[in-house]
């Protein structure tokens, strides 16, 4: 142990240094966000995130986005652990064979009308595990894709133009 922390000394840090995002972009786009949140359902957006058998890179993105820079709450996005309460279910990853049956329960359990969002390069084609005997391929051969998010994995900022391009279809953001 303690030759390890000699050699930290010598050597320094050996973490990269945080991005510098624009606060200005991030805090136009949750307003915008906001504002179509409230006028298309009313209230808070109810957001389930499920692992469809990942690396998790997204899901790191993704809980990105409750940090303390992000703070998607004070825009009117939730994330709720309970389908039955969600308006959005965001899957990540190919779908394993053995989560098919999960994915397709938790796509039912989710009262209408929702939408399915794939994060991420994985959701959206399989990713580099495409072909792979234990993945079923992309979320779209299990249940009903509504928007793809591309990216290996995407940026908190991709997620969040992302779900304004699905509540706003003439949002100026790519949708797949």
């Amino acid at each position: 142990m303690r030759k390890i922390f000699f050699e930290s000394l010598i050597h320094g840090t050996l973490t990269e240094a945080p991005p510098s995002p624009d606060q200005a972009a991030l805090t136009e786009l949750g307003a915008s966000l906001s504002r179509v949140v409230r006028r298309r359902i009313g209230r808070s957006l109810a957001i389930r995130q499920i692992d469809a058998g990942s690396c998790n890179g997204c899901e790191l993105e993704i809980h990105a986005l409750n940090n303390a820079f992000y703070d998607v709450e004070r825009f009117g996005l939730r994330f709720v652990a309970s389908p039955r309460h969600a308006d959005v279910l965001l899957v990540t990853g190919p779908v394993t064979k053995n989560m098919r049956e999960a994915l397709e329960r938790t796509y039912r359990a989710t009262p209408d009308p929702k939408w399915v969002v794939a994060v991420g390069d994985c959701a959206v084609d399989g990713g580099v595990f495409a072909g792979s005997y234990a993945c079923v391929g992309a979320v779209s051969a299990v249940v009903p894709v509504d928007l793809h998010i591309r990216g290996c994995p995407p940026s908190p900022l991709q997620l969040l133009k992302g779900l304004l391009a699905l509540l706003e279809p003439g949002a100026a953001v790519e949708k797949a």
